[in-house]
């Protein structure tokens, strides 16, 4: 997934990353199994986040100490780890707290640039893997003949 030809905001797209880390997208789906897919985000560094979050929003942490707390503003958090940790902790934030939620994150690769190792890890969609193109058109004739039969059958 490419950030800077996507037009969605931060929360936005926080939100479809996390439905495919889940699985939500396909018809197998279960929430005690783990059936999502790889996600690799490239060019974060134009992620668009809307009003004055830049400014107003705080990330915190916290070691439960009596005055531990950190509260660290979104401008300096990227200048400190980059617009990826950004997407990354509002990922975090949408997936459910259970057993599976570490190896659903594990799966969400985030990049500032447009440079990454995973290039030819990355599969083409499913229409255009050839293998599936086979698959098509043997499906697609197969279709044919029950369309000729039915019509023949219809005719008499």
């Amino acid at each position: 997934m490419d950030v800077a030809s996507d037009p969605r905001t931060l929360g936005r797209l926080a939100a479809n990353i996390a439905t495919t880390l889940q699985g939500k997208h396909k018809p197998t789906y279960s929430p005690n199994r783990d059936h999502g897919d790889y996600v690799v985000v490239t060019n974060c560094a134009h992620l668009k986040v809307t009003g004055n979050k830049m400014q107003d929003k705080h990330y915190w942490s916290h070691t439960t100490r009596p005055g531990s707390l950190k509260l660290v503003p979104m401008e300096r958090m990227i200048e400190n780890k980059g617009y990826g940790e950004i997407l990354l902790r509002a990922v975090k934030g949408m997936i459910p707290k259970n057993k599976l939620r570490l190896a659903r994150l594990d799966r969400l690769k985030v990049f500032d640039g447009d440079e990454h190792q995973y290039k030819e890890n990355l599969i083409a969609f499913a229409d255009e893997v050839k293998e599936m193109q086979a698959k098509m058109r043997k499906l697609e004739t197969a279709e044919e003949e029950a369309a000729k039969l039915r019509e023949n059958y219809l005719k008499h």
